[in-house]
């Protein structure tokens, strides 16, 4: 087709879950109930981690950023997802559309910044524990932090530019649950091997040195932890990883899938089965696997509703019945 017979798309249509159309009312409600927890679970461990004083520390400012991630990480795609379940026309603009994977991709490149520098709190806290207050200072974890956003803010903007650049002349059917670099790629009308190229380059160098910076860490917390000679040391010492660890499988395990390969080789619907889980199901189970789980956070939850006088009222609330 010649330049001069385009007709540039303004808007995409997002298929979502095509085999599921009988059941769309339930997959609302399903997705709302996860969509309520995950604000409330997430939000419960930020405001919690940040009025007690006593979870001041780095571990816990890294869970209690964690937490706010996942807030903006879910708010990129589960509300429009939402909306499309109760339409007809689930349509999407193409500015929209590059915002939506802007967000969804910069965020995603935060957590992986993030649970690297996780990791490496661990690290410090297990194999170097006599210089860990010294290392791992406030001043430190804040630089971390702030550093783990902006890396993740300006990932992905090169190739957004290089998106926005091409020409959608139609079809404008997304085959996915929401907008995203390959299924977008895939309706361009001129060749994306450059845009593929580069999207496989940033994805892989992002993905896989994270991943693989973890992973560094957690050979030399196990060499360290295997040397301890009790074996309740040894429980407690692994104690303290278990819940990042779980999430780092969770989160990993689906965007190496998804994202570090060249071109789809598997089904659609394979693809739209991993979105649900890094997308949907990991800001989920974050604050049940990593936070909610945890004694500290448990006694903290506790002091506050203690402080706003929640918990006396229940109590006395209980006495009443028992004089009664």
């Amino acid at each position: 087709m010649g330049a001069g017979n385009w007709s540039q798309v303004t808007e995409f249509v997002i298929s979502g879950f095509p085999h599921l159309q009988g059941i769309q009312a339930y997959l609302f409600v399903l997705l709302l109930l996860i969509y309520v927890t995950t604000v409330l679970g997430n939000l419960l461990v930020f405001l919690v981690v940040r009025l007690d004083s006593q979870l001041h520390t780095p571990m816990y400012h890294f869970v209690s950023i964690l937490s706010l991630l996942e807030l903006g990480y879910t708010a990129a795609t589960v509300p429009k997802m939402l909306s499309n379940l109760l339409r007809e026309e689930k349509t999407i603009s193409f500015s929209g559309c590059l915002l939506q994977i802007y967000f969804f991709h910069s965020l995603g490149a935060t957590e992986c910044y993030l649970l690297t520098a996780m990791a490496y709190d661990r690290y410090l806290a297990i194999c170097r524990p006599l210089h860990y207050s010294t290392l791992m200072t406030p001043a430190r974890c804040a630089k971390i932090a702030v550093g783990c956003w902006l890396g993740g803010l300006a990932g992905p903007v090169a190739e957004i530019s290089l998106v926005s650049r091409l020409p959608f002349c139609g079809p404008n059917r997304i085959q996915h649950i929401f907008c995203d670099f390959p299924p977008v790629l895939s309706l361009a009308c001129t060749d994306t091997s450059v845009n593929v190229l580069v999207d496989f380059a940033i994805n892989s160098c992002k993905i896989l040195a994270t991943f693989l910076l973890i992973l560094s860490s957690y050979v030399q917390i196990v060499r360290t932890v295997l040397r301890i000679p009790s074996v309740a040391g040894k429980a407690k010492a692994f104690s303290t990883c278990a819940s990042h660890l779980t999430v780092v499988l969770i989160f990993y395990g689906s965007i190496l899938f998804m994202y570090v390969r060249l071109k789809s080789s598997y089904s659609l619907d394979y693809d739209r089965a991993l979105a649900v889980i890094y997308s949907v199901l990991t800001p989920f189970l974050n604050p049940f696997v990593y936070s909610l789980r945890n004694k500290d956070i448990k006694e903290a939850v506790r002091r506050q509703l203690k402080r706003s006088g929640i918990l006396i009222e229940v109590k006395v609330g209980k006495a009443g019945q028992g004089r009664r």
